[in-house]
């Protein structure tokens, strides 16, 4: 039998693939790598230095998770599960009072909203275009020419925003463009991104309705300018625990565990 005090979660993301590995049910050590074009060959290098990190080997694991859109591509999986499900329940480990929980990655962007238990209640996500991802905005700080780690400081220093008509990452680019050769400083701008970034996570958390106590996780959630632009709409403060963009993987090992024990359990 294996050891059942050790799992493991992997979430294979569009931009970046995130393990936690648990000691009976807490989390022991972490890791995050660029996803890059081979999904299986990530997640095996994610493993590895999860295992390694601790001198431990696969045959340690008593079980591991998979989640994110590539999660069929973790060979070394036990269980798939949906991230929505495990984004749900790495938010709630996180953030025990989580009501809302906002999750912006790469190429999608979701709103979960859980129920007394921290179970998913409704969701809903938005994986069809880039509008309000995390590409986004990495396409509109390149064309500003600014890094997405000072969208914080330059949204503050804003006065108030430039009004950006489109998410579109096409037109709002030609927008950026127009702006810039008008003279409009960047400052303003990165507000106005942010704040339709926000409108468009507005509009999908009305979807499933709003509910107090929000959590911000994925990527996005260290855009600082972004959370204050949530901030404002939703008139509450928005959570971003120090472990946000690890929220999928930690869900996804928060099952294993569960799953590990109910193992050990049926075998005695």
């Amino acid at each position: 039998m294996k050891n059942c005090s050790y799992v493991a979660g992997i979430d294979v993301g569009s931009s970046a693939t995130k393990g936690i590995l648990l000691l009976d049910g807490k989390p022991v050590f972490k890791c995050m790598l660029p996803t890059g074009t081979d999904l299986a060959a990530t997640a095996r290098e994610c493993m590895r230095q999860l295992l390694h990190g601790n001198g431990l080997t696969e045959k340690d694991l008593s079980f591991v998770v998979s989640t994110g859109y590539g999660r069929a591509r973790v060979e070394e999986a036990d269980r798939t599960v949906t991230e929505i499900t495990c984004h749900g329940r790495g938010a709630k480990a996180l953030v025990p009072r989580a009501g809302l929980v906002i999750d912006i990655g790469g190429q999608d962007s979701k709103v979960i909203r859980l129920d007394e238990d921290g179970m998913v209640a409704d969701f809903v996500m938005n994986d069809k275009c880039a509008a309000g991802t995390g590409r986004f905005l990495e396409v509109m700080a390149e064309r500003l020419g600014v890094s997405l780690l000072d969208f914080g400081r330059m949204w503050k220093a804003a006065k108030r925003p430039v009004d950006i008509s489109s998410t579109c990452t096409v037109f709002a680019e030609s927008e950026v463009i127009s702006l810039l050769s008008g003279g409009i400083a960047p400052e303003p701008i990165i507000r106005g991104l942010c704040d339709a970034v926000a409108d468009r996570l507005l509009g999908m958390v009305h979807r499933v309705g709003i509910a107090p106590n929000v959590v911000m996780t994925g990527g996005v959630s260290k855009n600082s300018g972004v959370r204050l632009s949530l901030e404002k709409k939703l008139s509450q403060r928005v959570s971003v625990p120090a472990a946000s963009q690890f929220a999928g993987a930690y869900g996804a090992a928060i099952i294993a565990h569960e799953l590990a024990q109910r193992e050990m359990t049926d075998s005695t």
